[in-house]
């Protein structure tokens, strides 16, 4: 069966005239009602009976009712405001059709039915009023401020600070001008002290001087309050702890020493690389390896190159003595390192290479340095003389490198003894091994002129080395004078000649080793008095003259004719014993007071010497 065409109606009209042709229409007729829009539920109340459902007549009477017109509407005496975005609540008629139920209820209900209420419009009039703004409230303040200045008796209120988004203008009111600080001094800081109201600056103060002492109860120091000083000053220096002038010399003294004690190797102490290079005897050594045994037990306990090398200075100073046989029988044999050192005898050569050996063994960086020395043989040129022709040949030695990579010169041959009469006397030249370079070369010319290692780079030439810095013959020094600690390259007068009629002053003077020498640590004791030995007036009378002293150096001014006569000796003393005793460390004072009583006895060492021309 085809389906029908349900019929479209235009209006309630034609809607209520089709009812009323249906033949089958009745008022108490039972059709069922269409069904509900999809997706709507039915809606019930809580408060209303069950519903019912809708006939035809039903549907035709509520159609009929919509179908009337709707009676004039009553004009509102609420006015709806402009539309405040999603705020505004108006209803359309379709809402409000929407809202109607289709389902009957129960008109018995006492409770009346929830419907939707619109919310009430807004009234500008009703809100609440918005808080004050800044500007209100400082209004408000500025005017209970002038309330509260014309209630006081001619009080003037202070001026308002006015807000604005730049420059702020801030007004004051007439008062007394302040004064202008002081223009800033460049050394003052950035923050300049606060100035005085006056207007003027004020000067800078310094703290009040002490004005009293100090109480000690315990271990600090605390004002004693009863001197009368001011709280607020600041405490008096504690005049009683306070250092004297000769602590404070002996500090600084010490305090410049130090470095140079450390860097000196004339001060320095050798006694343990000494004592150690003493205690290996040549004949003791095992014959496998001599070298490498020495190397061990000579250097392995210092971890000093300088003491290393200082080890086997002195160990060839014990075991090796200089063979005089073969140099003055002109048969020097060439004999190696092993060799030499059980042979136990050597010339300059076999010297240097045995502490080569050794210390190559031990680590150390060492050369043998061939060239010329003043040594045996060696005759000092006259004033005028000229040098001989370049031959710088004959000697050896060695240079080794020692602490802080610095290259010593060393002469382990004369540091062990000397050569005299055809015969060698084995005796210990410390000052072949602490001279510096500089005074090492006075003494020793290289034939490679890299192996000078002056401290200040410069070569000598064969001349300069040949006439010496006197520029002629030097007086005599004697060991004993380097023994005693006084220096052999600082005296004065150096040459060997003085004139006695020259109508002049002769000023002899010297000098310790070192400016930090001590003679009761570093040599053997309590320096001896020295003394001038002349000859007097014409060589008529002999006489002694005490040197002056200041610790350092010694020194005494004597006329030239007062020395002697022309081909006569003078010569510097020391004085070591008097009355048969040991008078180290003898003053000059004491001196005088022994001889000037009568009847004593003296004798004396010998230092240094000249001639009188």
């Amino acid at each position: 069966m085809a389906e029908v065409e349900d019929r479209q109606f235009n209006s309630l009209a034609e809607r209520i005239a089709a009812l009323n042709q249906q033949k089958n229409f009745s008022s108490n007729g039972k059709r069922a009602p269409p069904p509900p829009p999809p997706g709507r539920p039915k809606r019930t109340s809580r408060h209303t009976s069950p519903t019912t459902t809708l006939t035809h007549a039903d549907e035709y009477a509520i159609l009929e009712w919509l179908a009337r017109p709707a009676p004039p509407r009553r004009p509102s005496t609420q006015t709806l405001g402009a539309r405040r975005g999603s705020n505004a609540s108006d209803m359309s008629h379709i809402s409000a059709m929407s809202n109607l139920s289709l389902s009957r209820t129960s008109t018995t209900s006492t409770e009346t039915q929830p419907t939707r209420k619109l919310p009430p419009t807004l009234d500008q009039a009703k809100l609440p009023p918005l808080p004050p703004s800044r500007k209100d409230r400082e209004a408000a303040q500025e005017a209970a401020q002038r309330e509260a200045a014309q209630r006081d008796q001619g009080a003037v209120a202070p001026a308002p600070m006015r807000s604005i988004k730049s420059a702020p203008v801030v007004p004051q009111t007439q008062s007394e001008a302040r004064p202008s600080l002081p223009p800033r001094l460049p050394s003052r800081p950035v923050k300049s002290p606060p100035q005085q109201d006056n207007g003027t600056a004020q000067a800078r103060r310094l703290p009040p001087p002490p004005s009293g002492g100090f109480s000690k109860p315990g271990s600090t120091f605390e004002p004693n309050r009863s001197n009368g000083r001011a709280p607020d000053s600041p405490p008096p220096v504690p005049v009683s702890s306070r250092p004297s002038m000769a602590q404070i010399d002996a500090v600084a003294s010490r305090a410049a020493s130090a470095p140079s004690v450390i860097s000196c190797l004339i001060c320095r102490d050798f006694s343990r690389p000494d004592a150690v290079a003493a205690q290996f005897p040549s004949h003791s050594l095992p014959r496998n390896d001599p070298v490498g045994y020495l190397a061990n037990v000579l250097c392995g306990s210092f971890p000093s190159a300088t003491d290393k090398a200082r080890a086997i200075f002195t160990w060839c100073h014990h075991n090796v003595a200089y063979n005089v046989e073969e140099f003055f029988g002109k048969c020097i044999k060439h004999r190696g390192v092993e060799e030499t050192i059980f042979h136990g005898k050597a010339v300059c050569q076999g010297y240097a290479e045995v502490y080569q050996a050794i210390a190559l063994r031990a680590g150390l960086q060492c050369v043998v340095v061939g060239g010329h020395g003043k040594g045996y043989g060696y005759t000092p040129l006259k004033s005028g003389e000229r040098p001989p022709r370049r031959d710088p040949s004959g000697h050896a030695w060695n240079a080794v490198m020692i602490d802080n990579g610095e290259w010593k010169l060393l002469d382990a041959c004369w540091g062990a003894g000397n050569v005299g009469n055809n015969t060698y006397n084995k005796a210990f030249k410390p000052e072949m091994f602490y001279l510096s370079n500089e005074l090492f070369g006075l003494k020793h010319f290289p034939s490679d002129s890299r192996h000078f290692y002056r401290s200040d780079r410069s070569i000598p030439t064969w001349e300069e080395y040949m006439i010496g810095p006197t520029g002629g013959e030097k007086a005599l020094c004697y060991s004993t004078a380097t023994d005693e600690g006084i220096s052999a390259y600082t005296f004065s007068p150096a040459l060997k000649h003085i004139q006695v009629n020259s109508n002049e002053v002769v000023r002899f003077q010297f000098s310790k080793v070192c400016e930090h020498w001590v003679a009761e640590r570093h040599g053997p004791g309590a320096n001896y008095l020295l003394m001038m030995k002349i000859r007097g007036l014409d060589g008529r009378k002999d006489d002694l003259v005490v040197l002056e002293t200041d610790g350092y150096w010694w020194w005494t001014d004597i006329r030239a004719r007062d020395l002697g006569a022309p081909g006569q000796k003078i010569w510097l003393y020391g004085l070591n014993r008097l009355n048969d005793k040991d008078v180290r460390g003898l003053t000059k004072q004491e001196y005088l007071r022994t001889t000037g009583s009568g009847g004593y006895s003296m004798s004396w060492e010998c230092y240094f010497e000249w001639e009188l021309v």
